[in-house]
């Protein structure tokens, strides 16, 4: 097992994936993590609109049901959108009218009576002329709604619409959608029972007895159809339906659901279902988690709000806060039993009856009652007397309800299965490593291990030997731990890797890498290779991946057609990282002269300066024929200053200005004296002639 391979590290990510994905579809009660989806799910558009009338009514039944504030907010929107469908003149189908009524009827939309009586009038004219259970089924639900807002609303041919109802059932107690459809469907079943219930509801008179008693008989006979999981789950589906009519089962138990809790509440006496049906119909639907689409999650959602409150069975569901527990920290065990929303149990009592390990033997089969706390409406037991070690366990509790006339209204199915899984801190011990030779086995150097803390050691090999590594695990029972992930890891000085499984027995675990048969498989690269032990498992508190130090390994010279080691990756972003500094080398100094000669030519070049003054002495410089006249005087004065700024200059350029500064004030300075020195000698000439020709 050489090359490049995962990280110990992300084996573990993956290991811990796999271990806790069976417990994280656990079935728990409606909580806030199912609002936040609905709401993400029903997100209406720009303009605050949700699509079609039935996605409409989806959306705030959903929001109705969860108690989210947002289905306030699109009140208006909404009630614009059905009133406007309700009040048209235009035709309009069964469906639309059905869907308009519902969402007036949730949001308490304010529509005329004269509207109302246009509706119900129209329905009832499909009612007459129909034989499809949809149209039944929207025309009834209609007037329903509109029944439910106030409005007086009587079906006078009750009896007769029922019988058209019934008419369309099937022996397994399953419903046609129409005369002429051959196959019977489970989901018609659900809106046929909803639909029958509406009748009643409106009807006028009794309907007959003997009926409503035959379609009791029909909900059993459909109940005998109910699919079902080892885990007490239950659930519709269809058997043999054509694939533009198939609902799926999320769907088809939601019309399920519906039908009979509604039906329920208009028959007489009790349903004879199981209880342990209803419960894993309410399981099924929690199971579900966070649906992925709007569809679901109304039907989800609805389904569980029908099983909240119903008079067949209300189920009773038993979940775990938490399913993992610590035997370091001492965790408790924590049961809740609750309605599918999360309200209180009536009283009652709840029993640890059995314990059975990852494989189904036995541990504990010892009757333990939970306390409850009242306060937090949970029943708790502390598992250290159980006696149970690290691992995964299936707990196998017992619900009973205190009071007898509950056991007629709730149904808790007998007893439950819950998964957990127990972690702790792990023991290791008798850790060595060392080398042996290849041929006698006899040990050469061995050195004690403290894995559990930083311990380095150095060892040395050649191909003739072989490296022995062994270490024993313990639970805190003192029973021996076998993790799921156990790895030597050898790492090349180039970066080549070499990963080995450290197997193990009933004692300790134990590898020998002999490098004279692993000369190939180490790329014939020898040098220094650093020791890594990787030993990890969801139940060990204190997996760790520990560095033991380095191992010089001297192998032979490598053949010529032996492999190479692999191209090692090169991180993409290496490029955007520092580069190296560049070091500059400037070409040495030219030797110069002493300091006192280079004073001496700088004193030369004053000579001429004190010779231009010389001069002036001895030509008798004066002013007498400096301008008098104030305009030509400022003249003479600006030229006479010109000539002193570029002297001026001179000194700067020879102190600290450069020659390209010098050139440029030198330049503005010219155009001055070329202006003002015009002007002055241009004054003098006129004098002068003036003074000729006088």
């Amino acid at each position: 097992m050489a090359g490049r391979r995962p990280a110990p590290a992300a084996v573990l990510i993956l290991l811990l994936a796999a271990v806790f994905a069976p417990m994280s579809c656990a079935v728990r009660p409606v909580s806030d993590a199912h609002r936040s989806a609905a709401a993400e799910l029903f997100a209406p558009s720009a303009d605050g609109s949700f699509g079609d009338l039935e996605r409409t009514y989806e959306a705030v039944r959903t929001f109705q049901i969860l108690g989210l504030e947002k289905y306030k907010s699109v009140t208006g929107k909404a009630c614009e959108f059905a009133a406007e469908k309700l009040s048209s003149t235009a035709s309009s189908d069964a469906k639309d009218l059905f869907h308009a009524a519902r969402i007036s009827g949730v949001l308490g939309c304010s529509v005329d009576a004269g509207v109302y009586d246009g509706v119900v009038a129209r329905l009832k004219a499909v009612i007459k002329d129909t034989n499809s259970l949809l149209e039944f089924y929207y025309s009834v639900g209609g007037l329903i709604s509109i029944k439910e807002q106030g409005h007086n609303v009587v079906l006078s041919d009750a009896e007769s619409t029922f019988h058209a109802i019934k008419a369309l059932s099937q022996s397994d107690g399953r419903w046609r959608y129409d005369t002429n459809s051959a196959e019977s469907s489970t989901f018609a079943a659900g809106i046929a029972l909803e639909a029958l219930a509406g009748v009643v509801s409106l009807a006028d008179a009794e309907v007959d007895p003997s009926m409503i008693g035959v379609v009791k008989n029909d909900i059993v006979k459909l109940f005998d159809t109910i699919k079902s999981y080892d885990d007490g789950t239950f659930y519709f589906d269809e058997k043999h339906v054509d694939a533009t009519e198939y609902k799926g089962p999320i769907t088809t138990s939601a019309s399920v659901v519906r039908g009979v809790t509604t039906f329920a509440t208009v028959a007489s006496g009790k349903l004879n279902i199981p209880g342990e049906k209803i419960l894993g119909l309410a399981k099924f639907f929690l199971g579900i988690g966070l649906p992925g689409s709007a569809k679901d999650c109304f039907n989800q959602i609805e389904s569980l709000s029908f099983l909240e409150n119903n008079r067949v069975f209300v189920p009773l569901i038993l979940s775990l806060p938490s399913k993992v527990f610590s035997l370091t920290s001492k965790d408790q065990l924590k049961v809740e039993v609750t309605t599918v929303f999360g309200s209180a149990a009536p009283p009652l009592k709840v029993n640890l009856v059995q314990v059975l390990g990852s494989d189904s033997k036995v541990i504990t089969s010892e009757n333990k009652e939970l306390q409850f706390d009242l306060d937090n409406n949970v029943h708790y037991l502390d598992i250290a007397p159980l006696k149970i070690d690290v691992g995964k366990y299936s707990l196998v509790f017992e619900i009973s309800l205190q009071e007898p006339e509950h056991e007629s209204v709730y149904s808790t199915g007998g007893r439950n299965t819950e998964y957990v899984f127990i972690t702790g801190l792990i023991k290791v011990g008798k850790a060595e490593i060392g080398i042996s030779d290849n041929d006698a086995g006899t040990v050469e150097s061995v050195e004690k291990l403290d894995l559990l803390k930083d311990t380095k050691v150095s060892l040395s090999a050649n191909h003739l030997q072989k490296l022995r590594l062994s270490f024993q695990l313990t639970t805190p029972l003192g029973h021996t731990f076998k993790p799921h992930q156990v790895f030597l890891k050898l790492k090349h000085e180039s970066n080549v890797e070499h990963l080995f499984v450290v197997p193990g027995s009933a004692r300790q675990f134990k590898i020998v890498l002999d490098f004279l048969g692993l000369v190939e498989k180490f790329y014939y690269l020898s040098g220094r290779y650093d020791l890594e032990l990787f030993v990890g498992d969801a139940a060990m508190e204190n997996s760790f991946l520990r560095p033991l130090g380095h191992l010089e390994l001297d192998l032979p010279e490598a053949p010529e057609k032996a492999p190479r080691p692999p191209v090692q990756a090169v991180d993409p972003f290496s490029k955007f990282g520092p580069k190296a500094e560049i070091s500059h080398i400037f070409r040495a100094p030219e030797k110069r002269p002493p300091k006192e000669l280079s004073l001496a030519f700088a004193g030369l070049t004053l000579l001429p300066f004190i010779g231009f003054l010389i001069g002036l002495m001895r030509l008798g410089v004066n002013l007498k024929n400096f301008p008098s006249l104030p305009g030509p005087a400022a003249f003479a004065s600006l030229f006479h200053a010109g000539i002193g700024a570029v002297l001026l200059l001179y000194v700067l350029f020879w102190l600290k200005l450069d020659l390209f500064t010098t050139l440029k004030y030198l330049g503005f300075l010219s155009i001055f004296l070329v202006f003002v020195g015009h002007r002055t000698l241009s004054y003098l000439s006129l004098v002068s002639t003036k003074q000729k020709t006088a």
